[in-house]
C-alpha cells in the first residue's frame, strides 16, 4: 500500500509534467516557467510521501525539503519580485533537517544544520545596509545560539529507552562560547562603523560618569559599615 502511494504520486507529478509540455507543444500555454516548477515540486513530494508513510525513511525529509524550496524559489523568482527570495531555499531546508529530529531524537545532529540554514535564511533577508559586519554579527550570534540551543534541549542517546537514555549535552557549549565572543566582536565593530565618534565620546563620558557614581555609591556604603561595626 506504502508503495502504491508512492507511485501514484510519482505518476500523477509525471502526468502534469507531460501535459504542460503538450500544452506548449501546442502553444496553448508556456511551459517554461511552470515545467521546472512542477519537476521539483513533484520529486519533493515523492520524498514527502516516503517521509510520512515510513518511520525508516527519515532520510527522505532532506532531498524533499531541497526539492519543495527549489520549486519554492523558482515560483517566488517568477511571481514576485524581491531580494529575499534566496532565504526561501534555506527555510526548507531547515524545515527539512528539524523534520529528522523531530522524527528521530537520537539524531540531535539534525538541529546544527536545522540552526544553520534558520541563520543564514535571516542573514539572507537583511538589507544592504546592514552586510559587513552586521551581517557577520547575525551570522556568528545565531550559530551561537544554534549550539547554546542543542546544549539545553534534552536529547535521546541511543542504546536505551526514552526514559532511562534521555538527557543534555555539554559539550555544545564550548562552540557556542567561541561562535559568541566571534559575534561580540563584530557587534563591536559594527557599532564602531554606525557610531560617529562625537557621539562615542559623549557616551564614554556619560559611562565613566555612570561608573565614578557607582564607585561613590560603593564606597559610601563600605564606609558606612565600617563606622557602624566599630
Amino acid at each position: 500500500m506504502k508503495s502504491t502511494t508512492v507511485s501514484i504520486i510519482g505518476g500523477i507529478a509525471l502526468m502534469t509534467m507531460g501535459m504542460l509540455l503538450l500544452l506548449d507543444r501546442l502553444g496553448v500555454v508556456e511551459s517554461g516557467v511552470f515545467a521546472p516548477l512542477i519537476t521539483f515540486a513533484g520529486l519533493g513530494s515523492v520524498f514527502v510521501a516516503l517521509f510520512i508513510l515510513r518511520r525508516g525513511n527519515w532520510w527522505a525529509a532532506i532531498p524533499g525539503s531541497v526539492l519543495l524550496g527549489l520549486a519554492a524559489v523558482i515560483a517566488a523568482t517568477s511571481f514576485t519580485e524581491g531580494a529575499a527570495v534566496g532565504s526561501v531555499l534555506f527555510l526548507f531546508m531547515a524545515a527539512g533537517f528539524g523534520a529528522v529530529y523531530l522524527r528521530e531524537r537520537t539524531f540531535w545532529w539534525a538541529l546544527i544544520p536545522c540552526g544553520v540554514m534558520s541563520v543564514l535564511a535571516l542573514v539572507a533577508v537583511l538589507p544592504a545596509e546592514l552586510q559587513g559586519a552586521p551581517a557577520a554579527t547575525v551570522l556568528f550570534l545565531g550559530l551561537a545560539a544554534t549550539f547554546g540551543l542543542l546544549s539545553v534541549v534534552p536529547v535521546r542517546l541511543p542504546g536505551g529507552t526514552e526514559e532511562s537514555r534521555t538527557g543534555r549535552m555539554r559539550w555544545p557549549l564550548i562552540p557556542a562560547a567561541v561562535l559568541g565572543m566571534l559575534g561580540v566582536t563584530f557587534a563591536f565593530q559594527s557599532a564602531v562603523q554606525i557610531i560617529s565618534g562625537d557621539v562615542a565620546f559623549l557616551a564614554a563620558v556619560i559611562l565613566a560618569g555612570l561608573a565614578l557614581l557607582a564607585y561613590g555609591y560603593h564606597a559610601r556604603n563600605i564606609g558606612q559599615r565600617s563606622v557602624h561595626g566599630h
